[in-house]
């Protein structure tokens, strides 16, 4: 990936320009940080934060820096730092949980790039908890909160907020979302294709790779009996959670595994199939290299003679490394700006 840091990482610095500027002087009890990421800032606090990353490659960058990592942060705190998902309601919902953890007198503090919605962020802040202050840097704001007694806010307007990410019903009731994961409510169009061309006879132990709320996997088990077992690697706990009730019907059957990993780190299995939809970028561009890690992770995965099913969006350049890794290749269907390519040791 590139050196050059992305815009939320350079928001996530600037969640201590106010302390550096002055105009904000930080408690020197233990703060918390709802989607924190690593941040030079961080070695400056004089006690360790609570840090709460769901997304795998981040909480793994953070603990190589030394520091404890949380899927879901717990107690009181004088000083909420967020760095809000780019999805309105998941980052509403995560204003409304930073203001469920606040101490008395405790402050809300948020950074967001303005690509990235930073005004409107800004202003769902102000809606629950009051005038925040401002600063620009960088193509990013960073706003915070009076201090606050989360006696006197609007409870009942924090609490609808904090549900607005809650795992709900899609597809008639057929599976559980939730917003924030991608495709969150609706089945993906290159996900569905890739669906479309599940050979019925296909068997052994499978592995999805970046497997979502759990389309894929389910797909492959409701329409192949011989699948014996099937392990999903998400590196977004929240999607990882879905996948594991939208599965848990076929657990009577099939040995299911879940596994809260960056595939890039290559897998612990080996698989006679994989099935693979790959993420193709982080930030706002395009990021092949990550795709093209996923397939190095499913070739050095799969056992001879084992299969990759993967679809990709039809641009990306993926078929020079498949077929350095693959000693067979075949489109299987080409469709609405999407591949599905078929790929045997």
């Amino acid at each position: 990936m590139s050196a050059k840091p992305d815009a939320a990482a350079t928001a996530a610095e600037l969640l201590a320009l106010p302390s550096e500027s002055g105009v904000l002087a930080w408690p020197d009890a233990p703060l918390a940080w709802l989607r924190a990421r690593p941040a030079t800032w961080l070695r400056r606090l004089r006690q360790r934060p609570v840090l709460e990353q769901g997304f795998r490659p981040l909480a793994a960058a953070l603990e190589r820096d030394g520091w404890a990592v949380e899927r879901e942060a717990a107690g009181r705190f004088p000083l909420l730092l967020v760095s809000p998902p780019r999805q309105r309601e998941a980052a509403r919902a995560q204003f409304a949980r930073a203001l469920g953890l606040l101490a008395p007198g405790g402050r809300v503090l948020a950074a967001v790039p303005n690509a990235e919605g930073a005004r409107s962020a800004e202003a769902d802040l102000a809606t629950l908890a009051g005038p925040v202050q401002t600063l620009s840097k960088h193509h990013c704001r960073v706003f915070w909160t009076a201090p606050l007694d989360p006696a006197t806010l609007d409870q009942a307007r924090i609490a609808a907020w904090q549900a607005l990410d809650a795992p709900r019903p899609i597809e008639d009731g057929r599976f559980l979302s939730r917003p924030g994961v991608f495709a969150w409510d609706r089945i993906d169009a290159a996900s569905a294709l890739l669906a479309d061309c599940l050979d019925p006879g296909l068997a052994g132990e499978a592995a999805d790779l970046g497997c979502g709320w759990g389309y894929l996997g389910h797909a492959l088990l409701s329409r192949c009996p011989g699948i014996t077992a099937l392990d999903g690697f998400e590196a977004e706990a929240a999607a990882l959670e879905l996948a594991r009730h939208n599965l848990a019907p076929f657990a009577s059957r099939v040995r299911l595994g879940f596994h809260w990993h960056d595939v890039r780190a290559g897998l612990p299995g080996r698989y006679d199939l994989i099935l693979s939809n790959p993420p193709f970028h982080q930030g706002r561009a395009a990021e092949p290299a990550l795709g093209q890690a996923f397939i190095a992770a499913a070739a050095e995965a799969l056992r001879p003679g084992g299969r990759l099913l993967l679809v990709a969006n039809a641009h990306l350049p993926y078929e020079a490394v498949l077929r350095a890794r693959f000693s067979e290749l075949r489109l299987r269907r080409a469709e609405a700006g999407f591949k599905v390519y078929e790929a045997q040791r």
